[in-house]
């Protein structure tokens, strides 16, 4: 038991949220007996979330909403308030407040980091709480599920050394989108990995009932993608060049081919449009599961590559104009 408690000690967490409600009470109600400090970072909720969070113990900080809101300032903030409660803390968990870490995360994480110190954050498995209650949250908890081992970059709901967080500068504070693979290149470029751990890390309640939800999450996606290109460039690799033109493909490539070869060649040309059904029917066919899942699944990820297309050039368009940074994409309202 000492051991533990030693262990837990050397973790602080910082929890991000606005108008959670039941899903922050439930988050804070997952860290009750942590012997270390818990900062809570609220943006202006008006469900009295900054009540709840000092009921069960939590530091708040009430972020300024007079400059533009970005996850990332509000992770920064709740770190810099870690550090002055507890300025030996020496790895910080970020969570967000519609997500619940899961008994024995902290301690598991601490544990790989401590032996590996040439990691500079993990991660685990990210559940999604429920699954059942639509197609939504059921293609979030998909996505959630990410080789395990070395990996590019980690997302918001990860743990991190705090001394290197801190020497980084943190997260990039003008980033609406894509804040975490950015600052994991600048850690991968100081020679540290990222690394993503089998164990369970949290319960993450998406609370998505509605297209337009899944539409505006997706935008956000793409938009993320289009921003790590113009900040990581080259160094950013394969993988994010190939993220940031499969939407382009799919959105522009094959509609605009389809609609020359319509011109010049007539009615046959419409047989290119056949890319999409064999399309979905790859990404099915490397899917588990039953084959109606299979179809849903790849028939989502095919579609999501319209509103990525439109995020990318939402940034596009915005970065041209020095308005990049004011965009929102607030899927839960």
């Amino acid at each position: 038991m000492a051991t533990q408690q030693h262990r837990e000690a050397t973790v602080g967490v910082v929890v991000i949220g606005r108008n959670e409600g039941e899903r922050l009470r439930r988050c804070l109600a997952a860290l009750a007996g942590l012997h270390s400090a818990v900062v809570y970072v609220d943006s202006a909720s008006s469900d009295g979330s900054v009540a709840a969070a000092r009921a069960r113990g939590a530091e708040v900080v009430e972020l300024d909403m007079s400059t533009p809101f970005t996850a990332a300032r509000a992770r920064n903030a709740g770190f810099t308030r870690l550090r002055e409660l507890q300025p030996q803390i020496s790895f910080v968990q970020f969570i967000d407040g519609d997500c619940e870490v899961i008994d024995g995360w902290l301690a598991a994480a601490s544990s790989f980091l401590s032996v590996r110190t040439e990691v500079a954050c993990v991660c685990g498995r990210l559940r999604e709480r429920f699954p059942e209650r639509s197609i939504y949250n059921r293609l979030c908890d998909r996505e959630w599920s990410r080789p395990v081992g070395a990996t590019e970059a980690c997302g918001g709901i990860a743990m991190m050394r705090a001394d290197l967080f801190a020497a980084a500068g943190g997260f990039r504070e003008d980033l609406v989108a894509g804040e975490e693979p950015e600052l994991c290149e600048r850690l991968r470029q100081r020679g540290f990995t990222i690394w993503r751990l089998s164990e369970p890390m949290a319960f993450h309640d998406a609370d998505m009932r509605r297209f337009g939800q899944w539409w505006m999450r997706s935008r956000r996606g793409g938009f993320g993608y289009a921003q790590a290109a113009w900040l990581l460039g080259r160094s950013g690799g394969s993988t994010h060049l190939r993220r940031l033109l499969r939407p382009w493909w799919w959105a522009v490539a094959v509609p605009l081919a389809t609609l020359a070869a319509l011109a010049l060649g007539g009615w046959p040309a419409l047989l290119l449009l056949l890319a999409y059904p064999l399309g979905i029917l790859r990404i099915a066919s490397s899917e588990r599961g039953r084959w109606p899942w299979r179809i849903t699944y790849a028939s989502f990820l095919m579609l999501g590559k319209l509103p990525e297309w439109i995020g990318e050039c939402e940034f596009w368009l915005g970065h041209s104009r020095g308005t990049a940074s004011s965009v929102s994409f607030d899927y839960k309202r």
